[in-house]
């Protein structure tokens, strides 16, 4: 609520939105890299708050990682403008453009910054960072794929954004893994076409921003608030079942683009990649069901002084979002018969 009332982020909210825009839709290389650049000097000032020093040097580090992936574009287009005066499918030339697009978006090779970042921003700004920073990166990154070097991309991104989530207490850090563990089914989803990666990119959005909005609204960072916090029991079940949803589970919204995907790979014979994806699916499940058991059956400190108020309006939107969530795939089912 905060940037609604304030001039100065909302200016820069726009840019952000505008120069994803010049990215997308600019017809040379040097224009793609000023729309990346522009979007990089309006989301720090939304990150950064002279009051928390955590802050600071979040927008300090991201600044960084975000210059030497610009550094890295910049030079492989000139690189090839001066060598090859033509985009030809050069391997070297296509594997440095895709590295510093997977650099962008905090992919599995270069994804130690993603987490950390993550950490040191609010709700809100997780939310921008985990679905829109996402895609201008994802479309230059289409524009000019080295298909083997995805594969093993793609792979990579489950495995470790599966297994990166263990042992993790902050719900930022899980929310950033599953972030991870998600850019590789989006890029399996660029593969097979773009439509089914813009498919896959809102539902995904759709079940990002209502578990950002839930944890904004409890003021929640950490997993042992989930078991102690007064809170109300349908909330908890909301909780749990956006939790499902994200992690894939038939029944509910989350699983109906990952069945097409699954789908789609089994039908070109990728039955190794498609069996990771699986897997990897299960262990992400693993770690939500372990903090929703335990939330749920835990018992609850009845504290008079911790108590949570939620407004009637928000808690009928927290309600209608999980309904659609939870009857997600009977919902699906109607559009595609």
């Amino acid at each position: 609520m905060y940037l609604l009332f304030n001039s100065n982020k909302m200016f820069f909210i726009f840019i952000l939105f505008f120069s994803t825009l010049i990215s997308i839709s600019s017809n040379s290389w040097l224009g793609c890299w000023i729309g990346l650049e522009v979007n990089l000097l309006s989301f720090i000032p939304l990150i950064s708050n002279s009051n928390n020093l955590f802050n600071s040097e979040t927008s300090l580090k991201y600044f960084l990682t975000q210059s030497i992936a610009s550094i890295n574009f910049l030079f492989t287009i000139l690189f090839s403008m001066i060598l090859f005066q033509n985009f030809e499918n050069n391997f070297l030339i296509s594997i440095l453009i895709n590295s510093s697009m997977l650099m962008k978006m905090g992919s599995t090779p270069f994804h130690f910054w993603f987490p950390n970042i993550m950490e040191g921003l609010s709700w809100l700004n997780c939310f921008i960072l985990m679905t829109w920073q996402k895609i201008s990166p994802m479309i230059l990154l289409s524009y000019y794929m080295n298909i083997n070097f995805m594969m093993l991309i793609m792979i990579l991104n489950v495995t470790i954004g599966a297994f990166g989530g263990f042992n993790q207490t902050s719900l930022r850090k899980l929310m950033a893994f599953s972030s991870i563990n998600n850019l590789g089914w989006m890029i399996a989803a660029m593969m097979i076409s773009e439509n089914l990666w813009m498919f896959y990119l809102f539902m995904y959005t759709f079940l990002v921003m209502m578990m950002c909005f839930l944890f904004s609204i409890l003021n929640i960072f950490f997993m042992n608030q989930l078991y102690n916090f007064n809170t109300n029991f349908s909330i908890k079940i909301c909780i749990m079942i956006n939790f499902f949803s994200l992690g894939g589970l038939p029944p509910f919204l989350g699983f109906f683009p990952k069945w097409i995907i699954i789908n789609f790979l089994l039908n070109n014979n990728f039955f190794i990649i498609s069996f990771i994806f699986v897997m990897m699916s299960l262990i992400m499940l693993f770690f939500y069901i372990r903090i929703m058991y335990s939330s749920l059956m835990f018992f609850n400190f009845k504290f008079k002084w911790l108590k949570i108020f939620i407004k009637n309006k928000s808690m009928i939107f927290i309600n209608f979002f999980s309904l659609i969530s939870l009857l997600g795939m009977i919902f699906s089912t109607l559009f595609f018969l």
